[in-house]
């Protein structure tokens, strides 16, 4: 069987899909630290994280396994409030994928920006070994101390 890789835009109507999806994705986050913005939302709150904040749904083999959100800042600067695929995809190459696909979607891109808890090593080698993102800053987002990531595009010389 062919591993095959889709991407849809998310809508108001998948917001229970979404919700199954970021809470399998996050569980151990709200475990670990008590709390975590993206794990037991509301349908109400995804219909509205959807339309303020757009979302593709990841599909392999045509089974929905992850969520890539990416907002536009403007100025080609865009920021990823969610990369997230369920446990059981994971380490198949699917989240350096999605990184692949949302440089091509976006592609008048000069960043890329997010945010992920300092201590979930696994994170950080992901986005600075499989991505090259570099960590511009560390602080705290309430009680979790968190590292704030950048890509930039590099220009070339003509």
């Amino acid at each position: 069987m062919k591993n095959e890789l889709n991407y849809r835009n998310a809508t108001v109507e998948d917001a229970e899909l979404l919700i199954k999806i970021y809470n399998a994705a996050f569980y151990e986050d709200y475990i670990k630290y008590g709390t975590c913005p993206a794990y037991g939302k509301s349908v109400i709150d995804m219909r509205k994280s959807i339309t303020e904040f757009p979302k593709t749904v990841i599909e392999y083999n045509e089974v929905p396994v992850g969520v890539l959100s990416v907002k536009d800042n403007g100025d080609n600067k865009y920021y990823t409030g969610c990369l997230c695929v369920v446990p059981e995809y994971q380490r198949k190459g699917i989240g350096s994928e999605a990184v692949k696909y949302a440089k091509n979607y976006y592609n008048d891109w000069k960043e890329f920006s997010l945010v992920t808890p300092l201590d979930k090593i696994q994170n950080i080698e992901f986005y600075v070994n499989k991505c090259g993102f570099v960590i511009d800053r560390i602080e705290m987002d309430g009680t979790v101390r968190v590292a704030h990531f950048v890509l930039e595009r590099k220009t070339k010389c003509v």
